[in-house]
């Protein structure tokens, strides 16, 4: 474990890599279960369940790297989990946020 000491593995970043791991294994099996057709959405240029995504996760990180410069990650509650409670900070703010536009992104790109 000490290889990966260099990480900050906090419960979000868990959550982070583990959502990103089953998106891409969903992505996998709807691409051998439903062949992709290229789609012209708003950008005007045919576009891939896959373009999608990459599009939405670039977009969630700039919205992150924005929301982190603007606004902070300063807690706005604490959830009584445990002796000392769960943090929850703004940036879950920014998540829902990137959520919100990946979801955009896959019905309009």
């Amino acid at each position: 474990m000490e290889s990966i000491a260099w990480m900050a593995w906090t419960l979000p970043t868990a959550i982070f890599f583990a959502a990103l791991a089953c998106t891409l294994a969903v992505m996998t099996w709807l691409a051998a279960t439903y062949p992709e057709a290229e789609r012209v959405g708003i950008l005007r240029i045919p576009t891939t369940r896959g373009d999608r995504l990459f599009i939405s996760l670039i977009v969630a990180a700039v919205i992150h790297l924005v929301w982190i410069g603007l606004v902070g990650t300063d807690p706005i509650a604490t959830v009584p989990i445990g002796e000392e409670g769960f943090e929850i900070t703004s940036l879950w703010l920014a998540t829902v946020i990137s959520l919100v536009s990946g979801a955009v992104i896959f019905r309009t790109v």
